[in-house]
């Protein structure tokens, strides 16, 4: 076997779950690469928005007609679109949770950071943390908690004869099923998306190094693949972050909503 080949064998062959935990940098066992690039994320979101409206203008620079966009996509696309005219206030918090969101999500495709933060559950889960308490505290600061409570749980028009069946459906769809999938979505795209990269990257370096010579022209299909699939990735990166931010606000608009 070739060098490459070798090392992939022993240390990276096959893909596994211990390649989504890099070593710790520094000497700092909380210091990660994963850490390291959700700061970069967060920095990276706010210093270009702050670079963008730096100097607002009528006609405007790149970044700024750059950020308008995104902005403008969130606003009328999602937050005016899905919650309605009261959507408008959580259009700033839609659009950075989309920017953060896509940014960490994109790393996965950028080499040297090769792998996104949300595919480690953690951090899906506390992004949609964030967005549960929101749409619950929205909804019940319009209607109270005894209101609230019972408006999304029992729907307009149930029998009383059903209320034993459909409202631990309720509480179960409310209040566990919608942060879990918000957050298990998420996860599971960016975990998929980094295994198979892993995949065919590595599996290239195994069939250079394969004692069939035959087999070893395979390795270039392989990398091709991998370049493919990091476009298709790039892709679902984006979409996701959309799709998330897309069911919080679904999730608000439900929590306003005078009939759930």
């Amino acid at each position: 076997m070739t060098a490459p080949a070798t090392f992939v064998t022993q240390k990276h062959w096959p893909p596994s779950v211990d390649d989504f935990f890099p070593p710790s940098l520094g000497g700092q066992f909380w210091i990660s690469k994963i850490t390291v690039l959700l700061w970069i994320g967060i920095a990276a979101v706010i210093v270009f928005f702050l670079v963008a409206y730096r100097r607002p203008a009528i006609v405007p620079t790149r970044s700024q007609w750059i950020a308008e966009s995104l902005y403008g996509l969130i606003r009328d696309g999602v937050a005016r679109e899905v919650i309605g005219a009261e959507g408008l206030r959580f259009a700033p918090y839609l659009t950075s949770l989309f920017c953060f969101v896509a940014v960490t999500n994109l790393f996965g495709v950028i080499p040297l950071a090769q792998i996104s933060p949300n595919s480690h559950m953690a951090f899906p889960a506390f992004l949609a943390l964030i967005s549960y308490v929101l749409y619950h505290y929205v909804g019940i600061r319009r209607f109270g908690l005894r209101r609230y409570l019972r408006q999304a749980v029992i729907l307009p028009g149930t029998p009383k004869a059903m209320y034993p069946l459909l409202v631990p459906l309720e509480i179960l769809q409310k209040f566990i099923n919608q942060p879990f999938t918000l957050a298990i979505r998420l996860f599971s795209n960016m975990f998929a998306g980094h295994l198979i990269l892993l995949v065919f990257t590595l599996g290239g370096f195994m069939l250079v190094g394969a004692q069939t010579v035959a087999l070893r022209p395979v390795s270039l299909v392989s990398w091709a693949m991998a370049l493919v699939l990091t476009v298709f990735e790039a892709g679902v990166a984006l979409l996701q972050a959309y799709v998330f931010v897309l069911l919080t606000a679904s999730y608000v608009q439900a929590a306003l909503s005078d009939e759930h």
